[in-house]
């Protein structure tokens, strides 16, 4: 990797974590709902650096993220790791397996759902071990992750766009 991209990476990761601290800031009706704006950013770096970078903008903004506030090791962290993990694996396989076939719409309709996938599988193993809890809230957390990926998606092919026009 250059050094002109370490810098890239570094920016793209420092709007990622800007976007996750404004995010807690925005009251949630459901502990576990939030709007996901930082995967914009991760979206946008796939893109247009691949998955490893992807990974180390995810990987940056959960860690820095849940130290600057104060939820490292915590259960919000853990949800967090799952679930950014997953959903950036899962748009990077399915970018690298099918390049032309999901506009950044649909591989992010993709990561939304192995995010929350990630996130109900932690919880139901790390914290609640019962399966009729985790099944009260997945549909919220499936529909809310839907809508969210649906206006992520779009805000991140306009981005994507224009950033390769500007290339």
């Amino acid at each position: 990797m250059e050094s002109q991209d370490r810098y890239r990476i570094a920016f793209l990761s420092a709007y990622a974590l800007a976007l996750h601290g404004f995010e807690s800031m925005i009251p949630s009706p459901v502990p576990w709902l939030r709007l996901g704006l930082s995967n914009i950013v991760t979206l946008i770096t796939l893109y247009l650096y691949g998955l490893k970078p992807a990974m180390m903008v995810t990987m940056i903004r959960v860690l820095l993220g849940s130290l600057f506030l104060g939820t490292f090791l915590g259960p919000a962290f853990f949800l967090s790791l799952a679930g950014g993990l997953g959903g950036t694996l899962a748009m990077g396989a399915v970018l690298t397996i099918f390049p032309r076939l999901f506009s950044p719409l649909g591989i992010s309709l993709i990561g939304a759902l192995a995010h929350n996938a990630g996130q109900l599988s932690i919880a139901y193993i790390m914290f609640v071990q019962r399966i009729e809890a985790v099944l009260v809230i997945a549909p919220i957390l499936l529909a809310a992750g839907t809508l969210t990926g649906m206006v992520n998606g779009i805000a991140a092919k306009y981005l994507v766009t224009e950033m390769q026009k500007n290339r």
